[in-house]
């Protein structure tokens, strides 16, 4: 079994609950409240900021130019196909571009950026494979399930749209490759890249719940 096969087999608890949650049901049927789903935008455009450093670490600490060279193409992807999808989702909301950035990270963006960061800074390759792997693949698994959720276009088909397309679709296949290295290469690792794995996949959830409910400080 593959490295990145053992990660989806470890966390597959964490992928149906995802799956099941009403923000990701609810947006691919529509009827998602959208004030829910400016709160999504907000937040995963701050997060985006920090998952794109993510990248450009791992393409820093990269010894081969391959690695180096997908790594930090992949981060500029994310800060601007995505991140600029983002800003045109908030425009639809009359956000502006400064607005998104400077919205103050929910408690569970905190969390969940820090942990990137943290081991972008202190751990290896192997372990920041991991840890940035159930965002990617994960955006692809639940957009493929709201496509078989979803009956007809509505306003949130183009977030539907960007995770189950061809471009996405070759940045995670990429990544599944990339993980499947690091597993292999790095044998003495795989407790810890499955620690950071789930840790990862467990605030995924938790970002979906932290949309749903718009969490904030309550201060």
């Amino acid at each position: 079994m593959s490295g990145s096969q053992r990660l989806l087999e470890a966390g597959a608890d964490i992928w149906a609950a995802q799956k099941a949650h009403p923000f990701v049901v609810e947006l691919a049927e529509g009827t998602l409240d959208p004030a829910a789903f400016e709160h999504w935008v907000r937040q995963d455009y701050r997060y985006l900021q920090d998952y794109a450093r993510l990248f450009a670490v791992a393409g820093a600490t990269a010894h081969d130019e391959e690695t180096m060279t997908e790594l930090l193409g992949i981060a500029h992807s994310v800060l601007d196909t995505e991140m600029d999808l983002h800003r045109s989702f908030a425009a639809d909301y009359g956000i502006s571009r400064a607005e998104l950035e400077a919205t103050e990270k929910a408690p569970t963006c905190v969390a969940y950026t820090n942990f990137l960061v943290r081991t972008a800074y202190e751990e290896g390759l192997a372990e920041i494979a991991a840890a940035l792997y159930p965002c990617m693949q994960g955006y692809l698994d639940v957009a493929d399930h709201m496509a078989e959720l979803a009956d007809e276009d509505h306003q949130y088909t183009p977030f539907i749209e960007l995770y189950t397309s061809d471009e996405f679709r070759e940045e995670v296949d990429w990544c599944r490759g990339f993980v499947d290295h690091c597993w292999e290469v790095s044998p003495g690792k795989h407790e810890a890249m499955e620690a950071a794995f789930r840790t990862s996949a467990k605030l995924e959830y938790r970002f979906w719940e932290m949309a749903y409910t718009r969490e904030g400080w309550g201060l």
